[in-house]
């Protein structure tokens, strides 16, 4: 009989614009400009310096860290047991044959593919692994390694060595500067 009018409209919501972040949290700056020039991003994520940050508390997303890495080695934490890098192969190169007589060794791939190759001696290389995104390493202490690069990208990887195997502030850009600067230590 009476047309009273309701306070809210049926259905009790209202269709508003809505910002999608997801393109912006998982693809870099760089392309997102490309792609959407006419949109900011309301949040810009900064790149980790890549420096060492000593034995100080430290928090870093070591996925991005390990992906924004261009040099065969840098060390971006070194404590007094415990030392992390970040290291970058290029395409047909390796990390190079070598043994850690008194620390154990992890290295975790991040991006591309490789082979690793292991064994107690360095003729003797027995073990063999493809390795690709997301696999981990264990190296015991004593064994003979290497890490080669098999894809058609740069390998990224991070190692963590316990005890540290590099000095403070090891940053070596290319595979010549990591041999020339460690050719007086020989196994």
């Amino acid at each position: 009989m009476y047309n009273i009018p309701k306070p809210y409209p049926y259905p009790y919501w209202v269709n508003t614009q809505m910002y999608n972040m997801y393109p912006y949290l998982f693809w870099g700056n760089a392309q997102m400009y490309n792609m959407y020039p006419h949109k900011t991003p309301i949040y810009k994520r900064p790149f980790t310096k890549l420096k060492d940050y000593g034995s100080e508390p430290f928090v870093v997303n070591i996925d991005e860290a390990t992906e924004q890495n261009n040099t065969f080695r840098t060390a971006l934490w070194t404590g007094d047991n415990l030392q992390v890098t970040l290291m970058s192969i290029n395409v047909g190169d390796d990390i190079g044959l070598e043994v850690h007589p008194t620390g154990d060794q992890f290295i975790r791939i991040e991006e591309g593919e490789g082979l690793v190759k292991m064994g107690d001696s360095k003729d003797n290389l027995d073990f063999q692994r493809k390795i690709s995104d997301d696999y981990a390493i264990m190296i015991p202490a004593g064994k003979w390694h290497n890490v080669i690069n098999t894809g058609n990208k740069p390998l990224k990887l991070y190692a963590i060595y316990a005890p540290p195997e590099h000095p403070r502030d090891t940053v070596h850009k290319t595979k010549a500067d990591a041999e020339s600067a460690e050719s007086n230590y020989r196994y």
